[in-house]
């Protein structure tokens, strides 16, 4: 087995990178790396190229037998189509010409199907994708699309993982700061204001989000240890093939249960933020059934791995710019959420 991994410097990425020893067959991983590159190791090689460009992706799948697919774009029209829907293209084309290839995997997004913009409660892997507006979001439709349509074409073995928002480490406290260090979205700040925002900080007030009802929000999460879990569970598994399955925690996460969990065992005050958004389920239901899969973390195992973990202080400040560039904020764009 010899895996072409790209977006090896992301989340997922380097945590695959780290389960590396778990692979079966003693696995080698090509990192197609751009600008960022990781570390060599006995069983990890990196290729300096450009998922854009054919002829660099071409060199890269020489030899390759699975394809992993993580690389992304967020909010940014100047490269978003060329790096996730051709880099995606160029990719699938080498498939079909290879005669070594076995398998392909796609890391996808529930902004696919609209993620809490839409009222459309249980979401199934069957149902018709709805993206929201955004060229980000878009590529996620196309990128599903353009696999199950090369299923379809010339047969290649291909699996799709619809994850939502994936954490780790301490990423769910941040997400429910109003403080300048939030991580994330929605920004609160454009919900309530900045002002506010400051006041909720100051006064450690724990965001309770409301759907469009007055309700409390029920949004999707997944660890990432999970997901590399489910990458695992497909690995050249027949029930795989030509497959899409939603990954997810086992049920929504319910903002008033987290709240109410982090106010008892953590401090502070919740505080309600009404919003637009409409609470969703993705159904993870075919994961379980088909890969045997099911997911480890729940709401309060989240909640306390996020509220007890400790920074490195040295690498503090770069993992907040690191952070920040990947969710488009250095340069001055919005988040997708």
């Amino acid at each position: 087995m010899k895996i072409l991994l790209t977006g090896a410097t992301g989340k997922v990425g380097q945590n695959l990178l780290k389960s590396i020893g778990k692979l079966p067959s003693e696995g080698i991983i090509r990192a197609l790396c751009h600008n960022r590159i990781v570390e060599e190791t006995g069983q990890v090689e990196v290729f300096r190229g450009d998922l854009t460009q054919r002829i660099s992706v071409m060199e890269a799948m020489q030899g390759i037998t699975h394809v992993v697919h993580l690389a992304t774009t967020k909010e940014d029209p100047d490269s978003v189509m060329d790096v996730a829907v051709k880099g995606l293209f160029w990719l699938l084309e080498e498939c079909v010409k290879s005669l070594e290839f076995k398998q392909f995997i796609l890391i996808g997004g529930d902004a696919s199907v609209g993620h809490f913009f839409y009222d459309r409660g249980e979401i199934l892997e069957t149902d018709a994708r709805m993206p929201y507006p955004g060229c980000y979001v878009l590529s996620k439709a196309m990128e599903e699309d353009m696999l199950a349509c090369y299923h379809i074409q010339y047969g290649l073995n291909t699996c799709s993982l619809r994850v939502p928002w994936i954490m780790e480490k301490d990423d769910f406290k941040y997400a429910m700061m109003f403080g300048n260090e939030q991580f994330g979205g929605p920004l609160w700040a454009d919900l309530i204001g900045k002002e506010k925002a400051e006041e909720y900080a100051q006064k450690n007030h724990i965001p309770l989000l409301l759907d469009k009802a007055g309700k409390p929000l029920k949004r999707n999460f997944i660890h990432v240890s999970d997901l590399i879990r489910a990458i695992s569970k497909v690995w050249d598994n027949p029930q795989a093939h030509g497959e899409l399955f939603n990954i997810a925690m086992d049920g929504p996460l319910d903002y008033d249960e987290a709240t109410q969990y982090i106010v008892s065992k953590y401090g502070g005050t919740s505080i309600e933020i009404p919003t637009n958004f409409h609470s969703v389920t993705l159904n993870t239901a075919k994961a379980g059934k088909k890969l045997g899969w099911t997911p480890h973390y729940d709401i309060k195992r989240l909640v306390d791995e996020a509220y007890t973990y400790v920074r490195d202080p040295k690498r503090h400040w770069q993992g907040l710019v690191s952070r920040a560039r990947s969710l488009g904020f250095v340069d001055g764009r919005n988040s997708p959420y």
